[in-house]
């Protein structure tokens, strides 16, 4: 039974507000809904590899240190090794060249390192808000993104999720209450426990948000025959028509370009700023084969063809 000066349930009821409001970020309503793409699932995995990095430096830092020493569980709960398995999925052997620590996420990174070296009973704050819920809603999220990403059932890229040597995930967080709750800590430091885990929160919404904002600017994966659909806010350059053209010239421009799939013509048209692109030729045909004059031109060929493919056949 808890009373209610245990650390642990200072911290479920300080937090609360924080945990409901993060898990009402857009990021994550939409990650629970299976809209997640896979490329802003990569960016999230990279985003944890940075934080879980500074958080287990700062963690094997204060192994000894009384006001952490109790929940030093390397072996159950660290997460780093299990990333770099994830991003070497993702992105292959090469995949330290390929990331990079987005700034949510070094904000991040840098308060837990504060922490860790200033100030390392707080650290218990960054260790409960980030394991627990791993250990949680985390095990949701799992089953969510190998659905909806299409992950093997052999659960590569899903690593993070998978605590090998956590038998069951219930009793072990009881275990990890009890001993947050033998913390030797005044009513002061539980405060500034309870402070330091809002704050957590908050770096994580953070980095929901900044991922959000970038999943909204990123393109959908090819479709219907591999003409990639944008979303209006790529570049000329990412038109395969001037691909070529502004490859030969290495003339740039900031027009805008957005891919369609066009059902009256089924084919695909360009949009150059908002206007139509005199010089594409998907658009020329389209707009070409909306003329009366042609359309009739078409229907006589199309007959053309069926009377001589049925002359051939008899």
């Amino acid at each position: 039974a808890c009373s209610p000066t245990d650390l642990s349930e200072l911290l479920k009821e300080g937090t609360k507000e924080s945990h409901d409001r993060a898990e009402n970020t857009q990021f994550v309503k939409d990650f629970l809904k299976g809209r997640i793409k896979k490329e802003l699932f990569k960016l999230a995995t990279a985003a944890l590899y940075f934080t879980y990095s500074a958080l287990e430096e700062e963690i094997d830092r204060n192994k000894d240190n009384p006001v952490f020493a109790p929940l030093y569980f390397p072996l159950e709960l660290h997460r780093r090794e299990a990333l770099v398995k994830d991003l070497k999925y993702f992105y292959g052997e090469d995949w330290k060249e390929k990331i990079q620590c987005s700034e949510a996420t070094q904000h991040y990174v840098d308060r837990i390192h504060h922490v860790g070296q200033h100030e390392p009973e707080l650290l218990v704050a960054h260790a409960y808000t980030r394991y627990m819920g791993d250990l949680s809603g985390g095990q949701v999220l799992k089953k969510v993104a190998q659905r909806a990403l299409k992950l093997p059932s052999t659960e590569e890229g899903i690593q993070f999720y998978m605590f090998d040597n956590v038998s069951n995930a219930q009793q072990f967080k009881q275990l990890y209450r009890a001993r947050m709750n033998a913390l030797d800590l005044d009513r002061n430091t539980k405060e500034r426990i309870v402070e330091e885990a809002n704050r957590a929160f908050r770096f994580n919404m953070q980095v929901f948000d900044e991922l959000d904002k970038i999943g909204r600017s990123l393109t959908e994966a090819a479709q219907d025959g591999g003409l990639p659909v944008h979303d209006g806010k790529g570049d000329l350059r990412k038109c395969p028509y001037y691909t070529d053209k502004l490859g030969r010239s290495g003339a740039t421009t900031a027009a805008t370009c957005i891919w369609h799939k066009s059902r009256s013509a089924n084919g695909a048209f360009c949009v150059l700023a908002g206007k139509a692109g005199p010089g594409c030729p998907y658009h020329a045909a389209v707009g070409l084969a909306k003329q009366p004059l042609v359309q009739l031109i078409l229907a006589a060929c199309v007959a053309v063809a069926a009377g001589a493919a049925a002359w051939y056949i008899m």
